[in-house]
């Protein structure tokens, strides 16, 4: 599992984040296209190598023409829709400005639509998010770790006047984010690098046990006495074999909503890219009969689910857990029956045995469209398979017990992911 650190030994910023973004090796260009993309004259990115504290480090430095506009949510959002980017690195950048958005909204008391953005709607802030949604997109990693945010000391001036670090939005932001203590005067971590943290990070901590590829330095502007102003970024591979990854298992309790809205709920869930949704019944708290909600999910889907469980729900409170689960990998196969073909996946672990499961959807309509019990068609399926694998490979299984048995009528198979025809997978 590829796997990257974040180590935010003096705090983190956009420009932090960005340089040692491209330190490690992400492509400068694309990111230079996507803001030449945004259409706004005379802004330029700069990217150079320079010394911090003794160590060398990558500085990036946003050049812009002088600006006083405070904008919205909306004015971001056209920007990111008209910038020369993938939809996943577009969604991403929406994200992040939607965390601050949002931070902003509770601290004001504001709708969400109605938020001025002042520090994180400068043109730097902008194309700092934009170039850590691109950047983190390109890398590629299965997950990303982060440790304790240092948050600085003392007192800054913002737009609202002077005030104590973390300022009010920052505060907003690390809001569930573990904190330490950093003896510097400064604003070690600022309303942007507060955000990029706060959308991407899958879990905070140590460096976890991983082999290390690369490592990415990004320049701080200030320069501390005492310490380097650098952000590390770790880029390397998890000890987690390969028939193996890590889950996110997210759970609900309820007891007052509707099963329609329950329903709802699971649907909505899968659409947003869940890999499976599934409910328990429970009796719960003065005996009154409620409902478990469990959603399993890839770390970096956790957060977006998280938060629709809460919007759809009302719940109080969503538990989770990281889960590190086997897999069986698959590939998807087809095998011709008296009745028309069949598609199925095949299951392997190892050097083991191999299974085939037929898809339930294409039995059914053999069935349907030939007046045939659904069985026999499960039958001939697997049939079908045993015939033309079994002299291949002598450790082929059909996935029932027997020929005699009755297969499994399943509305949907219990191991798929979204390399299958399906739009869930199961844990």
């Amino acid at each position: 599992m590829r796997i990257a650190y974040l180590d935010c030994s003096t705090g983190i910023s956009g420009d932090m984040t960005l340089g040692a973004l491209i330190d490690a090796g992400v492509d400068v260009e694309s990111i230079r296209r996507a803001i030449d993309s945004l259409g706004i004259e005379g802004v330029r990115l700069d990217a150079n190598t320079v010394v911090k504290g003794g160590f060398r480090a990558t500085k990036v430095d946003v050049r812009h023409p002088e600006q006083h506009a405070h904008r919205h949510l909306s004015d971001v959002r056209r920007l990111i829709d008209a910038a020369e980017m993938t939809d996943s690195q577009r969604h991403l950048a929406l994200r992040i400005f939607t965390a601050v958005a949002q931070a902003e909204s509770n601290v004001h008391g504001m709708p969400i639509d109605k938020v001025h953005f002042h520090e994180v709607g400068a043109i730097d802030s902008i194309v700092d998010i934009l170039g850590a949604a691109i950047g983190f997109d390109l890398l590629g990693t299965d997950e990303i770790v982060c440790s304790p945010l240092p948050p600085g000391r003392g007192q800054i001036h913002i737009d609202h006047g002077i005030c104590t670090v973390p300022a009010p939005g920052t505060a907003e932001l690390l809001k569930g984010i573990p904190l330490v203590d950093v003896p510097v005067d400064a604003e070690l971590t600022t309303p942007t690098g507060a955000a990029i943290v706060k959308v991407l990070a899958d879990r905070f901590g140590p460096l976890p046990a991983m082999t290390i590829e690369q490592i990415g330095y990004g320049a701080g502007t200030k320069d501390f006495p005492s310490r380097a102003n650098l952000l590390r970024l770790f880029v390397g591979t998890a000890s987690t074999p390969a028939d193996h990854d890590v889950i996110v298992l997210l759970e609900t309790n309820l007891d007052d909503v509707s099963g329609e809205l329950i329903g709802h709920t699971k649907r909505k869930l899968l659409d947003a890219g869940a890999l499976d949704v599934y409910s328990t019944a429970v009796q719960m708290k003065k005996d009154r009969p409620g409902v478990i909600v469990s959603v399993i999910a890839r770390p970096a889907q956790a957060d977006e689910l998280e938060s629709l469980l809460f919007t759809e729900t009302g719940t109080f409170g969503v538990r989770r857990q990281r889960i590190e689960r086997a897999l069986r990998a698959r590939e998807p196969h087809s095998v011709d029956t008296p009745w028309g073909p069949v598609a199925g996946k095949l299951g392997r672990r190892g050097s083991g045995d191999c299974i085939f499961t037929p898809e339930f959807e294409d039995c059914a309509r053999l069935a349907g469209q030939h007046g045939l019990p659904l069985r026999e068609i499960y039958r001939a399926a697997l049939a079908s398979f045993t015939q033309s694998e079994a002299a291949a490979s002598p450790t082929v299984h059909q996935d029932v017990l027997g020929s005699g048995a009755e297969p499994p009528i399943h509305t949907h198979d219990h191991d798929h992911d979204h390399d299958s025809p399906h739009d869930h997978d199961h844990g």
